[in-house]
């Protein structure tokens, strides 16, 4: 049975929420402010947190920064009455997995929840089929998700390791931009490419010694990016 915490402070929201991941027999958690959705996100694990932008006490948007913060790696599914693009934005460079906008359709919102819980399934079948990646300098540590570069821990936010763990997993092959959204992120979120070279870039600054002249993360051109297979 997987866990699902929904913070959300519209209660015939939460109630009609509740019922239907009830009916994927999810166990759920309801709280109806930030403050306490963060508080339980810190002190336990989940499988889903549904979490609503406009909250008293602490918005959405802090509440999932806060959670990365942490390095909990649960994924996040936001919901918003507001339709505007930076909120979509935020919410992926927060480090959100999924965004529906209200009102929206049960159907569209169950296709969510299911589409998070097959990329978490592949993602952590991938880790156990490869526990331990390293190339040269650099170890990744699939099931503590854990990156040291030259013996020192590297901290990374939950969608940098992925990228990370799944270009690695398949050394030379290139990824198109929109590959490594609609793997990582999921196909709704067609067209942010930018969320990508943004993730891309900053994971570059953590683990290359020069950003200008790349070793581990390559990119192809007139394509998108690669892992070095020639370490």
């Amino acid at each position: 049975m997987r866990k699902v915490l929904i913070v959300e402070d519209d209660i015939e929201i939460s109630d009609l929420l509740e019922i239907h991941l009830g009916d994927l027999n999810c166990e759920i958690t309801k709280v109806f402010d930030g403050k306490s959705g963060l508080e339980l996100a810190e002190e336990n694990f989940y499988d889903l947190i549904v979490l609503d932008i406009m909250l008293p006490e602490i918005d959405g948007f802090e509440v999932c920064r806060e959670i990365r913060k942490k390095e909990t790696h649960t994924p996040i599914l936001m919901l918003t009455s507001k339709s505007e693009e930076m909120d979509k934005v935020l919410g992926l460079e927060f480090g959100a997995d999924d965004y529906l906008t209200k009102p929206f359709s049960i159907r569209e919102f169950i296709a969510r929840v299911k589409a998070i819980f097959r990329r978490t399934d592949v993602l952590k079948s991938d880790v156990k089929d490869k526990k331990v990646i390293s190339f040269d300098d650099l170890t990744i540590h699939g099931e503590s998700r854990k990156i040291t570069l030259k013996g020192n821990r590297i901290e990374l936010t939950p969608k940098e390791f992925d990228l990370l763990f799944l270009m690695a997993s398949h050394p030379g092959r290139s990824y198109s931009r929109e590959q490594l959204l609609n793997t990582i992120w999921g196909y709704q979120f067609s067209g942010y490419d930018h969320t990508v070279n943004s993730h891309i870039n900053r994971l570059r600054v953590k683990i290359e010694n020069d950003v200008s002249k790349p070793k581990y993360i390559l990119t192809t051109w007139g394509i998108g990016y690669r892992f070095n297979d020639q370490i």
